[in-house]
Parts: C-alpha cells; structure tokens; sequence
C-alpha cells in the first residue's frame, strides 16, 4: 500500500529497502512468529496476486498496514540534504469495494553544514472504489481521491500550508491469460497508476525581508504517475512449473517501481522538470504479512543524488483478524483466495 501522495514536492520514496540478508532474516523470524498457515491473501484477481507496493499503490482496497516504512536518501534540494523518512499507513474497508486510507511522515533532514531540521509532513488520505476485478483476465482497475492536508505537518521540513486533492485511477494486469507457449512469460505482472494534484489554492504571497518586494509563487498543477514490472514466483509456482526451489525463493516478487511527478500547469517562472525515481528491488510475500527492499535511483538532478534505500514491512489485517478489524465496516466481502497452495 502506497497512495499516490498528492504533495507539490519531488516524490520522496516515502518506503525502504533493507539487504538481502536482512531481508531473509526479517522474513524468517516473522514466520516463526506468525506460525505456517492457510490464511489468505487480499489482493487476488483469480489466481494472481498483486502484493502491497513500496513506492507506487497497488490496485485492491484492503484493511491493511505499513508499519514501518523506511526511507533514506539524498533529496533534490542544492546542495543535496540527507533524508530519513519514517511512515505509517493505514487502509481501512468501509465496504467489500470502498475503503479509506491514511498515511503519516516523520522527516529528518541533515543538510550539509546544518542545521538539521526534524519534523512531520502534511498527512495524507485516500478515498478509493474497487472498479473492476476480472479474474479470467487477472484485471483490478480502482479508482480513488487522494488529500494532502495543508497545515498539517511542519514547515521546516517542506510541508506546505495549502491542501492538495489528486483524483487517480489505478490499474493492476497479470499476464497470466497469454498463451500456455509462452510459458514463463506469464508470471509477469504490470501495475501502474496515474493522478491530477490540484493545489487548494493558487498562489502564496510574501514580501522579500531584504528588498521588501512581494512574492508571488504559484502552486503547480501535477501530473502524479507510476508504474511497477513484477515477476511472481509463488505464480510461476502454482500455475506455471513448480521448478523445486528452495521455499524462501517461491516466495519472493521481483520488481521494478517508478514513480513521477510533472508539472502541467500554472508552473509560470518555475522549471518544467520532470521529478521522480526508479526502484529496482524484491518482495518477500507471507500468508499475514510481506517483507520490501528496494532501491531508491533519482532520475536526474532535481530528483536527487546517490542512490538511496527504501524497506517496508507491511502487515494483511484483513487475513491477520478476518472476523474482526480485518473485515470490512459494512456488509460482507467475498472469501479470500489463499496466497500459496
């Protein structure tokens, strides 16, 4: 889980990766806590499962929780300061097709020479409908409302006083409906979504302490998108060839994220650069609960320098508390499909 933030700053890959054997050993350790099980999964179109993403949002409303998500990086400012980033995400099913989620950032910013500056950023929340899921096609189409509350987090670290509101659609195709020929082909999977950030106001007005001109800087308009390339191995498992690997790999999701904001409007006397990232990195996936690494490549300048880390762990309470906080509030959903057989 990851809504498409609604911010008027570069994307700050707000989710983080850790290695591969630090992954492994969290994996490891959590099964032992959770214990093996048959609970289900709760992003199935058919027989694909579409895991929670880092740095994008995957196409399934779902009672689910990040917790935490870390992230740090050189961000884009000149000179580059580095950034830690601590999240937290919260979605909720109100009913089988509509949830509501909220998401909170702590920041630490270490410019070079100081002073640091440590703080929250404005909270974000989303409003989403489940459109589609079409499983023989292995299809999930959302659409959503994401809000950036103006005003709620701190200045110091770049929260703005006005409100953003993102109306977005995601999407989410298994290739599993391709020819059998193509064999290994179908464990490929694409999701992707794409947003419109309006700013709740214009413009901001200031007076300049020096010269004591005023200041008028606009509020762009964003063109907020991304898109994530995955290749399932509990798919090419279950529904492809089971090749006799070791458990841990049939259970892994490499993938490739990126994530871009433009902007498109009322930009004027501001450059028209593009922002974003590119994340390459992999998927732990467990019957309650997944493990992400990835990481964090700016894709020129004003995006960043250096490559950063990006790891989540992100918990199913939809299959954790099934008849309980993992439920939706209203009405009842569909059983859920197992994650593995």
């Amino acid at each position: 889980m990851r809504s498409v933030s609604a911010s008027s700053q570069p994307p700050r890959g707000r989710n983080a990766r850790v290695c591969g054997i630090a992954l492994q050993s969290i994996a490891a350790a959590a099964t032992l806590w959770l214990g093996a099980s048959d609970a289900l999964a709760h992003c199935f179109v058919g027989g694909r499962f579409f895991p929670a993403t880092l740095a994008t949002d995957d196409p399934c409303v779902a009672d689910e929780m990040s917790l935490p998500t870390i992230a740090i990086f050189k961000n884009g400012d000149d000179p580059s300061a580095r950034e830690v980033d601590i999240s937290v995400d919260v979605a909720k099913r109100i009913t089988e097709n509509f949830g509501i989620s909220i998401g909170a950032t702590w920041t630490h910013l270490s410019p070079p020479g100081g002073p640091n500056a440590s703080g929250f950023q404005n909270l974000d929340t989303a409003f989403q409908y489940q459109l589609l899921k079409n499983a023989p096609h292995e299809l999930a189409l959302l659409a959503g409302v994401v809000v950036e509350w103006g005003g709620t987090g701190a200045a110091q670290v770049g929260a703005e006083r006005f409100s953003r509101i993102a109306p977005t659609f995601y999407f989410g195709k298994g290739f599993g409906d391709l020819p059998d020929s193509t064999g290994w082909i179908r464990a490929f999977a694409l999701t992707g979504q794409v947003g419109y950030s309006i700013p709740s106001s214009a413009s901001t007005t200031s007076v300049d302490p020096d010269s004591g001109l005023i200041i008028v800087t606009p509020h762009p308009q964003l063109l907020v998108y991304g898109a994530s390339l995955q290749y399932s191995m509990p798919y090419l498992k279950s529904n492809i060839v089971d090749l006799q690997l070791p458990d841990f790999i049939n259970h892994l999701i490499p993938i490739v994220e990126a994530q871009f904001t433009t902007p498109v409007a009322n930009n004027f006397g501001m450059p028209w650069v593009t922002t974003g990232t590119v994340n390459p990195g992999v998927i732990w996936v467990g019957a309650y609960f997944q493990v992400g690494l990835e990481a964090i490549v700016p894709i020129n300048r004003a995006s960043g320098t250096g490559v950063g880390v990006l790891a989540q762990l992100h918990l199913y309470l939809d299959d954790m508390f099934p008849t309980t906080i993992g439920k939706p509030l209203f009405g009842t959903a569909a059983p859920p499909q197992k994650p593995f057989p």
